[in-house]
């Protein structure tokens, strides 16, 4: 029977005339619906657990950034949850939810078999959230798979789990919406309104006809894991995987290996929304790096399949595993380039930030750049560069060529956000001393987690108005491009003001400012220095308050941060939560909305906005930072754990943390194994522990280090 047949024949059954005893229309919905779920209610499984953690690494409460207040996790239920038959021989596949937390027993209770079955774990499709499982059991009855490509908006969908009833001869717990989207989270499941939850992650989604459309997990588009999303289960919406691609994996799965992404191993460099894909950094030893793609190149086709934005690129491959080949077009150089047998990865070599040893003068229109510090025994250092020499040009050592100029800083960070550690460069130096010109040789490391003794000041030329135009192409340049609209943007060349008439100075607020956003609802503050000079770029500290603080802190921060404003150009944004009990990572939208607001009305240097919080607010700051990477650069905090995996490395979208937490905090350990977790993803990170200090704000020694690291996280 095709689909459309069957939907005409329950629209007719729902519209027919009632037989006797049968009242209206809501009865006739009410016998679809309950054959539909007897249907497929033979396959639907209860699954128990025993033993494992009992915390696991999720938000604390619905709506909850990664890690609880204070560190902790989820508790995980003690209840039984879903699973769904998918093999007659004892196969069944469920969320990866429902074993975060490592159980040491798995037990499964199958309808019309009293006695509860012995299960053992098969495999888990990691890019899914699935988990496949395996009982001693022949004959179990297999559900019908609802077409993917017959799945519509507005269908009726059931969501059906197996809950506390001890009989699973009744009929499963039945939630009732419909299909309110496809092909959402990258590609990979369908959207409904069914209410879902733990209790019937792993269950079906159900047609009106009794085929599955999918099965139920908790999912997310920002996190991942196997707690992604479950945070938002009462946010009015449901995933499901579909059925038909559960059925398309099943002979991998049954073969006991674990299924990853497949990734290509690219990121872009500029907007994902309604801008070419182009490709800003490639993954050492990636996909895309063993295929030849190059960093400038713009995709135009993955399979045959045009990709217009990123965001394209992400469902054409979100679905995908490792292992799986792809032919991928690209543009470069005005030419099409096709890439045949593009096997992607299931890992890729993490990002590691290549370091020359200094830091630039902020500010300087160039040409070249001045060098306002160099760190000792650096490749700068070693080299002989020294503060007040210009950088004019660079390029790679081999094989030989034309050095690339460096017109201004942006175009230097993007130079070496190319080039790997160990890579041995040239590079074209005018001395501050009577302005002769060089060629220095140096070996690039991976950036350390040192800071500057002591930054000299001022840090910026105070010329950020004048900008520098972009220069020409050289075809010599041994370099893929010119830094592009990302790369200028993110060293605050595209946040520059109308210049003001000549002896005219603009009309800018400093102060202690209250801001809100009349049409979210929102209030935030807003710490201006009163010395505040458009001409001088200004990094921006975004402090994420603790729970219960709600804002009621910004004048003590403004006070702390004050020096740290006028002297090194900062800042200070506070949103505030919109619930009295902490941060909730709904909210990272909105704070983003709030940090974009000020950025947008000031000279921001856009490689020092800062994510700052203590304890639940820390959270929050770990959260946005990797969640809103196409704003932030750093993330400093207090008394907080990362609480989720961190993460990849990107080399466009670079991340720097300072972590600190005091000695006699009771999560101290967990602190220090987040700041763990963060080197061992190969991100510059900087741990300080507080002697004598619980849950306190940084001491004295602690705070200066954070200074330093503030007014260096441009470093070079």
């Amino acid at each position: 029977m095709t689909p459309t047949r069957t939907r005409l024949l329950v629209a007719a059954a729902l519209l027919a005339p009632a037989p006797a005893g049968a009242s209206d229309l809501n009865e006739a919905t009410e016998r679809a619906m309950k054959a539909a779920s007897a249907r497929v209610a033979p396959a639907v499984v209860k699954i128990e657990t025993a033993g494992g953690a009992e915390v696991i690494g999720a938000p604390p409460k619905k709506g909850g950034p990664p890690g609880a207040p204070g560190g902790g996790g989820v508790r995980k239920g003690v209840g039984p949850t879903t699973g769904l038959v998918v093999g007659a021989d004892g196969y069944v596949i469920t969320s990866a939810f429902n074993f975060a937390n490592k159980p040491t027993d798995i037990f499964v209770t199958v309808p019309g078999r009293p006695q509860r079955l012995v299960a053992k774990v098969v495999a888990n499709d990691q890019t899914r959230m699935l988990t496949l499982l395996k009982v001693d059991a022949k004959d179990l009855p297999v559900p019908d798979a609802f077409p993917k490509k017959d799945i519509d908006i507005g269908l009726w969908a059931l969501a059906l789990g197996r809950t506390s009833d001890p009989d699973t001869d009744h009929p499963p717990s039945m939630t009732v919406g419909i299909v309110s989207a496809t092909n959402r989270i990258w590609g990979k499941a369908v959207q409904t309104d069914a209410k879902t939850s733990p209790v019937n992650y792993g269950g079906p989604l159900v047609g009106i006809d009794g085929r599955v459309f999918g099965v139920v997990v908790p999912a997310s588009n920002r996190a991942e894991g196997e707690t992604a999303g479950s945070d938002v289960y009462d946010g009015g919406i449901g995933f499901a995987v579909p059925l038909e691609d559960v059925f398309a994996v099943l002979p991998r799965l049954k073969k006991g290996a674990d299924l990853k992404r497949g990734l290509l191993g690219i990121n872009p460099q500029g907007p994902t929304y309604n801008a070419a894909p182009v490709v800003g950094a490639v993954q050492p030893d990636s996909a895309a790096a063993r295929a030849g793609i190059q960093a400038g190149d713009t995709i135009r086709e993955i399979d045959g399949k045009p990709v217009p934005d990123f965001n394209t690129v992400q469902h054409v491959l979100g679905p995908r595993y490792d292992g799986d080949v792809i032919t991928v077009k690209v543009s470069r150089g005005g030419k099409d380039i096709e890439f045949k047998g593009v096997t992607l990865l299931g890992t890729s070599t993490a990002y590691v930030n290549a370091f020359l040893g200094l830091l630039p003068m902020r500010d300087d229109p160039g040409p070249g750049v001045e060098v306002r510090y160099v760190y000792p025994k650096s490749p700068a250092d070693l080299a002989g560069i020294k503060a007040g020499d210009r950088v004019m040009k660079i390029g790679p050592a081999a094989p030989p060529g034309a050095l690339a100029p460096v017109p201004n800083r942006a175009a230097l960070i993007a130079a070496l956000q190319r080039l790997a550690p160990n890579t041995e460069v040239k590079v074209e130096v005018k001395r501050k001393e009577g302005d002769k010109t060089e060629t220095v040789t140096a070996k690039l490391i991976p950036a350390p987690a040192d800071l500057p003794e002591k930054l000299p000041l001022p840090s910026s030329a105070g010329k950020a108005q004048e900008g520098a135009p972009k220069p020409k192409k050289d075809p010599k340049d041994p370099f893929p491009e010119e830094a592009g609209e990302e790369e200028r943007d993110a060293c605050g060349q595209d946040e520059k003001k109308a210049e003001p008439k000549k002896d005219e100075k603009p009309k800018v607020e400093t102060g202690m400012l209250k801001r809100s956003n009349e049409a979210l609802g929102r209030e935030y503050w807003v710490y201006v220095p009163d010395n505040y000079d458009a001409n001088k770029s200004y990094g921006v500290i975004v402090w994420f308050h603790d729970a219960g603080q709600g804002g009621k802190d910004g004048d003590k921060m403004a006070r702390t941060f004050r020096d740290v404003c006028e002297d090194h150009n900062f800042i200070v944004v506070g949103p505030k939560s919109g619930n009295a009990d902490g941060w909730v990572a709904s909210e990272t939208e909105l704070v983003v909305q709030d940090v974009k607001t000020v950025l947008g009305q000031y000279t921001v240097d856009r490689t020092r906005v800062v994510a700052h919080g203590k304890g639940n607010g820390g959270q929050m700051a770990f959260y946005v930072g990797f969640n809103a990477r196409d704003v932030f650069r750093g993330v400093g905090v207090v008394g907080a754990t990362l609480g989720t995996q961190p993460k990849e490395n990107v080399a466009n979208q670079p991340l720097s943390f300072f972590v600190s937490g005091g000695d006699k905090d009771p999560l101290v350990k967990e602190i220090k194994e987040s700041y763990d977790l963060l080197v061992e993803r190969r991100f510059p990170a900087v741990y300080r522990e507080m002697k004598e200090s619980g849950k306190e704000y940084f001491d004295q020694p602690t705070f200066a280090d954070f200074v330093a690291w503030l007014d260096s996280l441009d470093r070079i």
